[in-house]
């Protein structure tokens, strides 16, 4: 493992590189499972946590679209409901949350549930407006959507663009006003020259006026022509370049209409491509097997790929008809093979030309997320080849302040801070999730999370995590977005892996995260890759939602277990979450309540020699007291100083640095409910 600190452009997939081939996207404890023939082609050797199911049920599930097998190890499925008629076939993206809604982003628009019964949403909006990716965020009464497809138009028409310049093209942010979320308007939108593959909104607690939005484009520059000033030049030709930044746009309240783009942040400054791992042994395997077969296989500067066959037919299928022909012959196939070599030399003498022989490659051109984090004034940027700590204490300049890089992930994709922000996880979505990066043979470090602490302002590696259990080839699985589920006083995530399902992983010990619970399906089809799974998959209000790219919408409950008491599950309930977005974090509270205080005298019940047997006992009984007076609505100034002596009892140097961590939050949360009682 190397990870290197400083105070590529990375090589894009070749569909995107190329610009004219497609790709798809970028109660007690207990286990279910479902059998079936597809198989990862070894078990992998890992050790597991204790308690989960062994063989493990993930491995050997029947395949299917909506009767595929499903094994689920402490939580418990809530409702899955099918995507709408009018986004069946077309990928579910993001989600958003406000008040009772669920706001779930597809590249053909944007879907909005009612979620007041998480057993049985109900589809309350279906809104037609094509432009992938669609990822969604809220601010009030606002409703933010990103475009970075070609074919998004600005009337939210479904005819697409089918010139090079247009002037019906969106390519960037969509605002809606939601006054009326059962009826959103369409109000404004903002043009950026990369479009928006995904986009973060901050709220600053300086400004009260206005709302900002951090822009993230990864898609190639747009003509000048479409859009005034866009420029895809490297910065020693043109200053302006929209290559290297990101957009700012600030949101005035008063007139989202007015919303602007208000600076273009040059994060990236003075980095280097970072260094990169080879392909793995599975990957060399199938690319022989693809030539051998007579598949595509292509190389850009030592990474070899194979055109997939959707493309491929595409292509030939042209010739044909060009020709006058009915069926594809040799000299096609021959045609097709020197047009992409051509247009691949074409592309690397582009880069090459770009680049001063005697100088380092450039570094990363964009971010694919920023988690901003207003309370603690920092950003986490997941940028490529690059993972950057950012101060946005001035919300329309963020300065990058510590960027780190580790030859062991191949795309950094996403950043999760935990709620002290005093760690920060990314995910490195390897093979950029179409793609299966969970087989048996592939290195456990790629296609992982990346756990660092954050020690002053810089970033210290503590460990990988990658989901444990193998998949099949026939699932594209990776490491993609989750949330912190708000449990005090422990550091938990649950996180998306596509079709490798929903992991739900203990990281408050750095250096030995630990998964504590999972659901997974088995692959779509049991004999080709057909791309799908959990895009994401979030905590809010008590429950995990999930938006399954092709299957529609999950909703999950935890459940007690060894590794999680119902008191635990309680308290994170009662979380004071209100919106919900993406790449945005609120530092969370918790009331003081008696099954929060239970929630921290049952991990401390667990931890060696953090409590004694007869505090425990005491504080449990006064907490059942506590408990029945709060619900009689009595006073009780004998039980407060009960609660008030406990509390100082707590103050004794006895466990681990975790350990005593708890003990004074207990004891914060005894005072709290003895100020209730008096």
């Amino acid at each position: 493992m190397t990870v290197a600190r400083t105070s590529a452009v990375r090589l894009c997939l070749l569909p995107l590189a190329l610009g004219t081939l497609g790709l798809a996207a970028c109660s007690s404890s207990t286990a279910t499972s479902g059998t079936g023939t597809a198989t990862p082609e070894r078990a992998m050797d890992m050790a597991a946590p204790p308690g989960p199911p062994s063989p493990d049920p993930r491995i050997g599930l029947e395949p299917g679209l909506f009767d595929a097998g499903e094994a689920v190890w402490n939580l418990r499925v809530l409702s899955s409901t099918p995507p709408r008629p009018e986004f069946v076939g077309s990928t579910n993206s993001d989600l958003a949350f406000k008040d009772h809604y669920a706001i779930q982003g597809n590249y053909n628009g944007i879907q909005v549930w009612d979620i007041s019964d998480p057993t049985q949403p109900v589809s309350v909006v279906t809104y037609v407006c094509p432009a992938s990716q669609s990822d969604v965020s809220v601010y009030e009464n606002l409703l933010f959507v990103s475009g970075e497809g070609l074919g998004g138009r600005l009337d939210c028409g479904t005819e697409g663009v089918d010139t090079t310049v247009s002037p019906h093209r969106l390519r960037g942010i969509r605002i809606f006003d939601i006054s009326d979320i059962r009826n959103p308007e369409y109000v404004a939108n903002v043009q950026t020259c990369r479009g928006s593959h995904t986009h973060s909104v901050l709220e600053h607690p300086d400004d009260t006026e206005n709302v900002y939005v951090y822009v993230s484009g990864s898609a190639p520059v747009r003509p000048a022509e479409e859009l005034p000033g866009c420029s895809g030049g490297m910065p020693d030709e043109d200053p302006n370049t929209a290559l290297f930044r990101i957009e700012v746009i600030k949101v005035p309240l008063a007139d989202p209409t007015q919303a602007a783009i208000v600076s273009s942040p040059r994060i990236f400054h003075d980095l280097v491509a970072p260094p990169r791992h080879g392909q793995s042994p599975a990957d060399i395997a199938a690319i022989e097997q693809a030539r051998a077969r007579g598949a595509f296989v292509y190389e850009i500067e030592g990474q070899f790929g194979v055109l997939p066959d959707r493309a491929a037919r595409q292509m030939l299928d042209s010739i044909v008809e060009a020709r006058g022909g009915t069926t594809p012959t040799a000299e096609d196939s021959a045609a097709v093979r020197s047009w992409l070599d051509a247009r691949i030399a074409e592309v690397v003498a582009q880069r090459q030309a770009q680049r001063d022989p005697d100088e380092p490659a450039p570094g990363p051109t964009q971010c694919h997320d920023i988690t901003l984090y207003p309370a603690i004034g920092l950003a986490g940027g997941a940028c490529g080849g690059y993972g950057l700590l950012l101060d946005i204490n001035d919300p329309a300049n963020p300065v990058r302040i510590e960027a780190v890089s580790d030859s062991n992930f191949s795309y950094w994709h996403s950043a999760t801070f935990n709620n002290d922000g005093t760690k920060i996880l990314f995910t490195d979505e390897w093979g950029g999730g179409g793609q299966p990066k969970c087989r048996a043979s592939d290195p456990e470090e790629w296609g992982a999370n990346a756990i660092f602490s954050i020690e002053g302002r810089e970033m210290r590696f503590e460990s990988y995590y990658k989901l444990p259990a193998p998949q099949t080839r026939q699932e594209n699985c990776v490491a993609h977005n989750g949330s912190l589920i708000p449990i005090p006083g422990r550091d938990v995530m649950v996180q998306a892996w596509y079709q490798g399902g929903i992991s739900v992983i203990d990281f408050t010990d750095s250096a030995n995260p630990v998964e504590i619970a999972y659901f997974d399906r088995g692959p779509i089809d049991d004999e080709h890759l057909v791309v799908g799974g959990f895009w994401s998959t979030y905590f809010y209000h008590g429950r995990i939602y999930g938006t399954e790219m092709v299957r529609g919408l999950d909703v999950l409950a935890l459940v007690p277990s060894e590794h999680l008491s119902e008191n635990e599950i309680a308290a994170a309930a009662l979380a004071d979450q209100g919106v919900f977005n993406p790449q945005q974090q609120f530092r969370v509270h918790w009331p003081a309540e008696p099954v929060v205080a239970r929630a921290y005298l049952d991990q401390l019940q667990r931890g060696e020699a953090a409590l004694s047997e007869s505090l425990a006992a005491d504080l449990a009984a006064a907490l059942d007291r506590s408990e029945a007076r709060l619900e009689d609505g009595a006073r009780d100034e004998d039980l407060a100083a009960e609660l008030e002596s406990l509390a100082a009892a707590l103050d004794e140097d006895r466990g681990d640095a975790v350990a005593k961590k708890r003990r004074a939050a207990l004891g914060e949360t005894l005072s709290g409910i003895a100020a209730r009682l008096r």
